[in-house]
């Protein structure tokens, strides 16, 4: 079973280059990962292609991504949409 914070692991490595150890649910995109404004286009852009399917197409406006400062805020901004563990 792969958990929504797996998936999101994962992608945060892929796309900031961070060290599996530093990506827990508490990290700041920003603070911890120093993420800058085109990085954080590239996460949330690629947190659409992941969990988007054919039943569904996830679209984060940039009011929402704004909002999305923590992995925890990403990890809890899927699940209100309904996005679960698979």
């Amino acid at each position: 079973m792969t958990t929504v914070f797996e998936r999101l692991k994962k992608i945060v490595i892929d796309q900031l280059g961070a060290e599996e150890e530093q990506v827990v649910p508490s990290t700041s995109f920003t603070d911890d990962l120093n993420a800058d404004s085109l990085d954080l286009v590239e996460l949330v852009m690629a947190i659409e292609e992941e969990f988007s399917n054919d039943n569904r197409e996830l679209r984060i406006s940039d009011e929402e991504a704004e909002g999305l400062k923590t992995l925890q805020d990403a990890i809890d901004y899927l699940k209100e949409r309904g996005i679960e563990d698979e």
